[in-house]
């Protein structure tokens, strides 16, 4: 007999059927009612157990965490909270589970306890809403770009060159690191390794990207990413899934658009598709506020908040006049910034995104055209601008509530003179990434792209606070665990 997942048979109307459904034990209670969950759903289904003639040894082994099947009729429940139970005629036990020594228990546990133990955390509530949000929203990107006639490009994990020019790369090698070679000038031999030169995991498919979307029009990439940036924060990973579309012929203003379409898309999927789930991340959210002072609390509701975001456009205003904002802004004035804003050129951090965003406009903000100095290489330069005291390039970021940036993009530099001279001035070797500047030098048009950091989004739709929670495995400094 093939087993019916739970989610189905919630959904189903008790007819005394037969079925087969297979588990793990959440509860079990005065040695007849098993609450059994098989990760299909956040509900479990109830069991329940003719105690009276099953074998007590049986009985014994039907513990919390243990993997069981249950056969038997499914009936009209007789408790509240769900219409139906199965009224088990046999309970198979595929794996005990030793309750002295789980880690897991059936009770609350910290989330830093849960990281520790991330191979089990899956088992819990709480990551079981997290990581169906996450395969729902990774769903609705791709229906997204699908539906928009976008063709999904793989960009590849091992490449040669540095997208964002910062350095921050994991290396690639085949080389014995004890005995490295050396070339006379007692450099690193990198011709006697596998690819003959320096290689290092992606920061970035954007490069890439933009040389399908130079034939077929409109591509997106949705792959892992690696940033050797030693940073220990709640809001950066080493290793991350990123979301990067690129669009012929799309300028600044297209590719807004599209980021603000594409994140109230998925942003509305997840709500009408994962009710059961984001509830019980709300109300994890709810006690975990409670700790915090008022100040500190959500205005609204995890719901109501994501309502609210597909619900507004967002605010769009230029990088200059975000510096106005700030520059006169009660913390700046008040020294409450840990980064003061001095003026026209400063690199906003993440406590002025979430000021704008949280306390000024209340809603989610792009921020356009800012310094070219901040920005990098590949960004299109702007027409000077009365009023605007420096160069800036056509660059936008997405600012959310909690979050600050969530997407980065920009409209990309199609001219080759432009680009090049760009280049020199960052030092970017024109040699390298010849195959780039191939792309302005035949039939260059305009395009723009933007890049979408997957988990921060699953962080602000599950309302988690540290991205270490949204990710099966995180990766930062000091922890390459599982």
């Amino acid at each position: 007999m093939s087993r019916t997942k739970i989610a189905e048979l919630l959904r189903t109307e008790p007819t005394g059927t037969e079925v087969l459904v297979k588990g793990w034990v959440k509860a079990f209670r005065n040695n007849q009612f098993i609450a059994l969950n098989d990760g299909s759903c956040a509900a479990n289904i109830q069991v329940v157990v003719d105690h009276e003639n099953t074998d007590p040894a049986l009985l014994d082994r039907i513990k919390f965490g243990a993997a069981i099947g249950a056969r038997g009729a499914l009936i009209e429940s007789q408790g509240k909270g769900q219409k139906v139970e199965i009224k088990a005629s046999e309970i198979i036990i595929y794996g005990d589970c030793n309750p002295e020594e789980y880690p897991l228990q059936p009770k609350k546990q910290t989330l830093e306890y849960l990281r520790e133990i991330a191979h089990l955390r899956f088992r819990t509530n709480t990551f079981g809403a997290v990581f169906r949000v996450r395969h729902a929203l990774a769903y609705a990107i791709h229906k997204f770009f699908n539906d928009r006639g976008f063709y999904y490009l793989h960009t590849p994990v091992i490449t040669a060159s540095d997208a964002e020019g910062a350095g921050e790369m994991f290396r690639v090698t085949t080389l014995d690191l004890d005995k490295l070679p050396r070339t006379e000038g007692g450099e690193i031999d990198f011709d006697q390794d596998f690819f003959r030169r320096p290689t290092n995991l992606t920061v970035s498919g954007q490069l890439e990207a933009e040389l399908g979307a130079m034939a077929l029009g409109e591509v997106y990439t949705f792959g892992p990413t690696f940033r050797a940036e030693n940073s220990n924060t709640t809001r950066h990973l080493a290793e991350f899934w990123m979301i990067e579309p690129e669009v012929a012929f799309n300028d600044l203003v297209d590719n807004m658009d599209l980021a603000e379409d594409m994140l109230r898309y998925v942003i509305g999927y997840a709500l009408e598709h994962c009710a059961d789930d984001l509830k019980i991340l709300e109300e994890r959210l709810v006690e975990e506020e409670k700790s915090k002072p008022q100040d500190q609390r959500s205005e609204m509701a995890l719901t109501d908040k994501l309502r609210f975001v597909i619900d507004n456009r967002f605010e769009r205003l230029t990088y200059t006049e975000a510096i106005d904002i700030l520059k006169n802004s009660n913390p700046n004035k008040k020294g409450k910034f840990q980064f003061p804003v001095e003026g026209w050129g400063t690199d906003l951090q993440s406590e002025h995104e979430r000021y704008l965003v949280e306390k000024h406009f209340k809603k989610p903000v792009i921020l356009t055209n800012y310094p070219a100095a901040i920005k990098a290489f590949y960004m299109r330069q702007d027409e000077p601008k009365e009023g605007v005291p420096g160069p800036t390039v056509s660059a936008m970021d997405i600012l959310f509530p909690g979050i600050g940036e969530i997407v980065g993009g920009s409209q990309r530099e199609e001219r080759l003179e432009r680009l090049v001279q760009r280049m020199r001035d960052m030092h970017i070797p024109e040699a390298e990434l010849y195959w780039y500047l191939d792309t302005r030098r035949f039939g260059s048009c305009p395009h723009a792209g933007f890049g979408l950091g997957f988990e921060r989004l699953v962080l602000f739709v599950t309302g988690m606070t540290n991205i270490r929670d949204v990710i099966a495995f995180p990766r930062y400094p000091g922890n390459a665990e599982f």
